[in-house]
């Protein structure tokens, strides 16, 4: 089931690079507007709190997609134990 999970977050690498990106520019969008409110009006820094929740939902979203694509290279080449009984060969 996990492993399932993995594969699919990480089956668009570029989708998910896009979403952190767009993450991203809402954070610094929001921080703007965080700062801009503290030298004026103060509504201006709830906008810039209610900015800051979607960018971090899409910043998340989008990394953990890349996360799982490394990581579900990583887990398509690790090989297979080998179980032969006869430890004396």
């Amino acid at each position: 089931m996990l492993k399932s999970l993995i594969y699919s977050l990480g089956s668009n690498p570029k989708l998910s690079l896009k979403r952190f990106f767009r993450g991203v520019a809402l954070f610094v969008l929001a921080v703007i507007f965080i700062f801009l409110g503290y030298y004026s009006h103060y509504s201006l820094q709830i906008i810039g709190v209610v900015i800051l929740v979607p960018a971090l939902f899409f910043a998340a979203w989008g990394y953990s997609g890349i996360f799982a694509n490394r990581f579900s290279q990583v887990l398509k080449n690790i090989e297979p134990k080998n179980h032969d009984p006869d430890l004396w060969k």
